[in-house]
């Protein structure tokens, strides 16, 4: 079992729009970065837990639980010369994009940046780190606990 921090735009999906969706799932699409990306294909596993984030919003933090509802497969956005994530070198005979599904868990109370930052036990979250623009970053199962267990007043095992 591994933990994620997953960021996405209010705008384009946000907690509540998650939860709205059919089967409460969304594809993880439009992720453009290839450590992000290796992230998807090479290291997370169905059932992983997600802090699912809102960014590049007026109050970004941890606005819900998620966790990985499938193993990594081709991202169809790129394949879509409509669609802003389109990639006119990707084929499908050889992708370059990879997406997984993340499904809903619950939504929290925000948990936002000042108050990530408050807590030394969270002093390497890389969500925190200067210049980090990742939109998947891993969290350690000490940082899941801390967040869950004293931030979020949840159980980490009832999570899943």
């Amino acid at each position: 079992m591994r933990y994620w921090l997953m960021k996405s735009e209010p705008a384009e999906c946000s907690i509540d729009d998650l939860a709205a969706m059919p089967g409460r799932r969304v594809p993880w699409f439009g992720v453009r970065n290839y450590q992000a990306r290796n992230f998807m294909t090479r290291e997370m596993s169905v059932g992983d837990g997600v802090l699912f984030y809102h960014s590049s919003c007026p109050q970004p933090g941890i606005a819900g639980l998620a966790r990985v509802a499938s193993e990594a497969y081709p991202d169809e956005t790129q394949f879509d010369p409509d669609s802003p994530y389109f990639d006119p070198k990707a084929s499908r005979d050889a992708p370059r994009w990879q997406n997984v599904d993340v499904a809903f868990v619950a939504k929290t109370r925000l948990v936002g940046l000042a108050e990530l930052r408050a807590h030394p036990e969270l002093a390497d979250l890389r969500v925190l780190a200067r210049g980090n623009r990742l939109s998947i970053t891993p969290v350690t199962n000490d940082e899941w606990r801390f967040i869950l267990c004293q931030l979020l007043d949840a159980d980490p095992d009832d999570v899943q």
